[in-house]
């Protein structure tokens, strides 16, 4: 058997009681955090107290060597990760390889960013488009993907959630405001107005923590907010609803004259 389990968003109080009695009942238990983390906890604690062998792995055992699923074909095995369990395309393939070789799967979902971000910030989830990740920028590497990503959907009367690059191995976690500054230079490249000074945005960090912080507004506004610790994320609005526009201003602090039009 192999599970797959998703832990939710912010710290090992977050798994459903339905994820914590199946990993009680596992031989070992694998997790991978470099697709996202949980920052607000320790997952050592929930490991002592479930008290099965605990094996974090890399990128390459993941994706590469098969640990997992040679695991699973003679022991009953759970793959944990942050967030819901099958978010990442990475995991989905796991999943779809043990279902072609024949190994029992039974799939427990956490809570997610892709319903979260919707939920903290009043947007409606179905008006949600392409969601796209802005990188770290590298040498020779400065792709222009997230701010087309962003046009398309806003073109199409769509709010774009903007996920931020997570180099876990480097302890390296993008925020809103270096996310900001990337695709306000691709703007400066560009000019196509997509991302201008002007452009409302939302900044979101510590979603499923007691004090998640949601800040809007303008670009020019936003860039220089101190969201603090990391994990974070952003939404860039698309047509808004006057339902939308009024929760906008109540849960993420949004300046009411921005919206005018929208109320």
């Amino acid at each position: 058997m192999l599970y797959f389990i998703g832990l939710g968003l912010f710290s090992e109080d977050d798994i459903s009681f339905k994820g914590y009695k199946a990993l009680k009942s596992v031989d070992c238990i694998y997790a991978e955090f470099y697709t996202a983390r949980l920052m607000g906890g320790n997952i050592d604690k929930l490991m002592d107290e479930i008290d099965v062998p605990f094996i974090q792995l890399k990128r390459e055992d993941v994706e590469d060597n098969n640990v997992i699923i040679k695991e699973a074909m003679d022991k009953d095995i759970a793959f944990v990760t942050a967030g819901d369990s099958l978010m990442a395309t990475t995991h989905t393939d796991l999943y779809v390889e043990a279902k072609n070789k024949g190994i029992e799967t039974c799939v427990i979902h956490g809570s997610s960013i892709f319903s979260a971000a919707p939920g903290l910030s009043g947007l409606q989830a179905y008006k949600f488009g392409k969601t796209t990740t802005v990188p770290f920028p590298d040498e020779n590497f400065f792709p222009h993907s997230p701010y087309d990503a962003i046009k398309q959907n806003s073109e199409n009367g769509l709010h774009t959630l903007v996920l931020l690059d997570i180099q876990a191995h480097k302890d390296r976690y993008m925020t809103v405001n270096q996310a900001i500054d990337y695709l306000s230079k691709v703007e400066g490249e560009r000019n196509e107005g997509v991302f201008d000074d002007d452009r409302i945005v939302i900044g979101i960090a510590h979603a499923g923590s007691d004090k998640p912080i949601v800040k809007g507004g303008r670009v020019c506004d936003v860039k220089d907010f101190d969201f603090g610790e990391p994990l974070h994320c952003m939404i860039v609005p698309g047509d808004l609803h006057f339902i939308e526009a009024e929760a906008l201003i109540t849960l993420a602090d949004v300046d009411e004259e921005l919206l005018k039009d929208f109320l």
